[in-house]
């Protein structure tokens, strides 16, 4: 199957295998300064017209290999800022025309399920939609408000917490360093609250880079100084301290992160505190992931 994707094109690292459908291009916010995925490349945000969608799931269907789809991926930055009337009718074909598919999933604004009523929410998991993932970056608001994110703590929350009463499954994913030096551990403490409270079943956490620089995040957060490996990893470990988790499945493995920690908290919780006090005890570079590993 051969798609005219307009480029770039993200996904998250556990839609590798998943079947890619882009239903908008590119990010309906489009702002967040740290960003380097649509802002940077300065790829236009529109939404596809609802034929064109319809016609390439139904070419997907008769593919030979349509069977063996599985998993399918709606596209680009926030696929949720579509109507429900759309989605539903995008949902709809899918398990119509390939229902060999288990679950799809989309990135998700807060900002856009906000207007969608909990039955509209309801409506949308029972249509196929299985898990949403929510770049929430940080908890704490001056961090939110310095990055241009378009949502608060209370926003981003109140997303979280729809998203739940749908039992659409949520797959949070925080900034590890997007503080700098001078808001590092309010980042970590809000950021832990903000997962407290809304109890994820999915969390992730990246380190914060700049591969084309820190020009445009300076504009609005001019005292912003990336933190040194040493403090990322105490920043890390802060925001761990401060979970209340239950049966949240963490992965911090991502290519950015220098450690990888990986376990379910809060089980796990004490284990990866030990893994983290023991790589701050050495401070040993041999225990980190090497910078040709962190490639962006």
């Amino acid at each position: 199957m051969i798609f005219q994707y307009i480029e770039p094109v993200f996904r998250p690292p556990a839609e590798a295998n998943s079947l890619i459908i882009q239903v908008t291009n590119g990010c309906s916010w489009n702002r967040c300064t740290y960003c380097e995925m649509y802002t940077q490349k300065q790829k236009k945000f529109s939404t596809r017209k609802e034929i064109d969608i319809l016609n390439e799931i139904e070419v997907i269907s008769h593919h030979k290999d349509s069977s063996a789809i599985k998993r399918i991926f709606l596209a680009d930055g926030d696929a949720m800022v579509l109507s429900t009337e759309k989605l539903l009718k995008i949902l709809e074909a899918i398990k119509e025309k390939i229902p060999s598919v288990n679950r799809v999933g989309s990135y998700c604004l807060p900002r856009n399920i906000k207007n969608k009523s909990d039955r509209e929410m309801l409506e949308l998991k029972d249509a196929g939609l299985g898990i949403a993932y929510v770049g929430a970056e940080s908890g704490d608001d001056t961090v939110l408000k310095k990055i241009d994110k378009c949502e608060t703590f209370k926003s981003t929350l109140e997303g979280l917490q729809k998203l739940q009463r749908a039992n659409i499954k949520r797959s949070v994913m925080l900034l590890n360093g997007m503080g700098g030096k001078t808001l590092s551990m309010q980042h970590a403490v809000n950021s832990a609250k903000l997962v407290n409270e809304s109890q994820p079943e999915l969390l992730a956490t990246l380190v914060v880079s700049f591969p084309n620089g820190e020009d445009r995040l300076k504009k609005q957060f001019p005292e912003f100084e990336m933190l040194n490996v040493w403090e990322l990893i105490r920043e890390m470990k802060t925001f761990l301290e401060h979970t209340e988790l239950q049966r949240t499945i963490f992965r911090s493995n991502h290519a950015s992160n220098y450690i990888e920690l990986r376990g379910t908290l809060g089980k796990s919780k004490d284990a990866l505190l030990k893994q983290i006090d023991d790589v701050l005890a050495n401070q040993n570079e041999m225990d980190l992931k090497p910078e040709w590993l962190r490639g962006l």
